[in-house]
């Protein structure tokens, strides 16, 4: 069963539908058009090379390629480090079995994005550092010959690969849960990176059913300011950012590591700024070029260990539990998943778009796995609203706590991914979190070292999003 894409096109807050605006194919979509084939032509390449040598073109094997750089480093990179699961999986006890899955996932490895002014940042760093007279580091002297060449915004062939991989996998997991009749319902945000993620997740997902069944990408929402969308964070006009808490340990952490690239730049004038640019271009570049950049060779693990925190406080601040209207961005997006869970209509008051959870062509209630595509703010405004990784004190933007567990790379690495499974335990309908693998303390729902709570102490720990944030949905536009 084959469903078709619904674009769910800008939708003001009271839920009113626009019309949509024609597209037209620019240059700019052209290329992108003819990278996203390459990446799609990568990965079937890798595909058939498998299916050759394993004899079966149906055998699960991953595509993604090994990043060759140690895990304190590569591991260090906050929202930018390549996924990893931190433990095996573990299968629920043997008195339950899974009888429903919503998987919400970050989009893969990507380009430096535009709207983060990603790109300026990077090209003002190197231009600093190649103002030099002489380098006096033999390991910045590839610096002189140097050219950044980096694209923006969409997937890298890694990204692709990741989603790929991530589909094959949900697809030997679950696939007690899939049948003709009953095949994975995907929606994804409208941003090419995110879309792409989507239809790698459903290739894979597709390729190691045997094509039975092929999933599609069912609905694509919008990400406009003016859109109803759980699925982005764009909604909170007065919500805050980290930019204070960032430059704050920006000055402590990078100031030093500038005065040491200065000493060795004769010339050159690299500030603290430059430092964190420097630092997310090895990752990006890495990522990008499937190989160590150069550029991390000029750092040492304590060093990135630093950048883990800038990280860590951007996204605390941003849209976590630092930022008062930061967790009120991921209500929705739980009152979805109430919904699925237990069957019924969407209740909700914030961002939901009510025209097509209203409609069960585009909110089936009645699927077993449910896959959502999304971007790692409005991830981490979920992890809030959920109750996740709570910490006892707010992070301190002067000395990172070394108990802490809110940590970027661990929470939103590229593709990460948050997975709900309910659960029948003998008749008992339960629930039970997994977040990159690791099975999640549900602490708040009174969860044992299984992590499974019953679904109604799971609905009655969701105060919070039920009530539609208790009013702090509002004071984003008050």
């Amino acid at each position: 069963m084959e469903a078709s894409i619904t674009t769910a096109e800008a939708e003001p807050l009271l839920g009113q539908p626009r019309a949509a605006l024609p597209r037209h194919l620019t240059r700019r979509k052209l290329k992108r058009f003819l990278i996203l084939a390459a990446i799609l032509l990568f990965i079937l390449g890798i595909d058939l090379l498998f299916s050759a040598l394993s004899g079966s073109s149906y055998e699960v094997k991953p595509v993604s390629p090994k990043i060759q750089l140690p895990g304190s480093i590569k591991h260090s990179w906050a929202q930018y480090t390549p996924y990893f699961s931190f433990s095996e999986y573990t299968k629920p006890p043997s008195d339950c079995r899974i009888t429903q899955v919503n998987i919400l996932q970050r989009h893969g490895a990507r380009f430096p994005a535009s709207n983060e002014n990603e790109p300026e940042g990077i090209e003002a760093a190197l231009a600093n550092l190649k103002s030099a007279s002489v380098f006096l580091d033999p390991r910045l002297e590839f610096i002189k010959d140097y050219t950044y060449k980096l694209g923006e915004d969409d997937l890298v062939a890694f990204g692709a690969a990741q989603s790929f991989d991530t589909g094959q996998y949900d697809y030997t997991r679950y696939k007690h849960l899939v049948s003709k009749y009953s095949v994975p319902f995907v929606r994804a945000s409208r941003d090419q990176r995110v879309i792409d993620s989507a239809t790698n997740w459903t290739s894979g997902f597709g390729h190691a059913s045997r094509g039975n069944p092929a999933p599609s990408l069912n609905v694509i929402i919008e990400e406009s300011p003016n859109s109803n969308s759980t699925l982005n964070n764009g909604m909170c006009p007065n919500a805050g950012d980290a930019s204070r808490q960032m430059g704050i340990w920006e000055d402590i952490y990078a100031t030093n590591i500038a005065s040491r690239l200065n000493a060795s730049v004769p010339g050159a004038t690299v500030t603290a700024a430059d430092v964190t640019n420097l630092i997310s271009l090895c990752a990006l570049e890495t990522v990008a070029n499937i190989e160590p950049s150069g550029f991390c060779d000029i750092f040492d693990p304590s060093e990135f260990e630093s950048f883990e925190y800038y990280g860590d406080l951007r996204k605390y601040y941003g849209t976590g539990y630092g930022q008062e209207l930061g967790p009120v961005q991921g209500v929705g997006y739980v009152n979805e998943l109430i919904a699925r869970l237990t069957e019924s209509p969407v209740r909700d008051n914030t961002q939901t778009n009510r025209t097509l959870d209203s409609d069960p062509s585009t909110f089936p209630l009645n699927r077993k796995i449910y896959g959502d595509f999304s971007h790692e703010n409005e991830i981490v405004a979920i992890y809030g609203a959920l109750g996740l990784f709570r910490q006892p004190d707010d992070l301190d933007p002067t000395s990172p706590d070394p108990e802490r567990t809110w940590i970027a790379s661990y929470l939103v690495p590229f593709s990460a991914r948050l997975v709900t499974e309910r659960l029948d335990c003998s008749g008992i309908v339960s629930v039970r979190m997994l977040v990159n693998d690791r099975l999640q303390p549900l602490g708040f729902c009174g969860s044992g070292d299984d992590g499974i709570c019953t679904l109604d102490a799971f609905l009655q720990s969701q105060e919070y999003a039920r009530n539609d944030g208790n009013g702090d949905f509002e004071k984003c536009f008050d």
